[in-house]
């Protein structure tokens, strides 16, 4: 079933940050936009120490699971297509210890994209019955530490500098 973004979106602070800065309101592909939309995200955030990184992306993950809530509650849509700042967090979960190149950036995003889509288990299963704003998080942080576990795999058994 399509769901359309809600004109809200453009209205309600909530509902533009939950949405990916109005990433999501695109009507094709707004899980690949809202991925998008976290490049940048990264690039700000990526000259941060480990810790200090860390520490953003657990307050935009907290953020999230509230942001993700009030909006899914006002579409009347569980995990809308739209509301994409789990795709943002997820991104950025999947980059922690990357350098910010062209390299690892696509290699992030096309993984983090696979493991979102693809959902293998236990993430299909996370996504089916966790509910709510934790719910709406929670799958794209479990396919973020898919795809991060497999960059760094690719990292170490190739030799590639991180």
């Amino acid at each position: 079933m399509q769901h359309r973004a809600p004109t809200t979106v453009w209205t309600n602070l909530i509902h533009f940050l939950a949405f990916g800065f109005g990433s999501g309101a695109i009507p094709f592909a707004p899980g690949t936009m809202g991925t998008l939309v976290a490049i940048p995200i990264y690039l700000l955030i990526a000259q941060l120490s480990l810790p200090l990184y860390l520490l953003m992306v657990l307050i935009l993950f907290v953020a999230g699971i509230w942001l993700c809530e009030i909006a899914a509650r006002d579409t009347g849509v569980h995990d809308h297509p739209g509301i994409v700042w789990d795709e943002i967090v997820g991104f950025l979960i999947t980059m922690i210890g990357v350098p910010p190149t062209f390299k690892w950036i696509l290699l992030g995003f096309i993984l983090f994209r696979l493991f979102d889509i693809w959902k293998p288990w236990p993430i299909r299963t996370i996504d089916r019955k966790v509910k709510g704003g934790l719910g709406i998080m929670l799958d794209d942080v479990l396919a973020a530490i898919f795809a991060f576990v497999i960059m760094q795999l690719i990292a170490i058994l190739m030799g590639l500098p991180l």
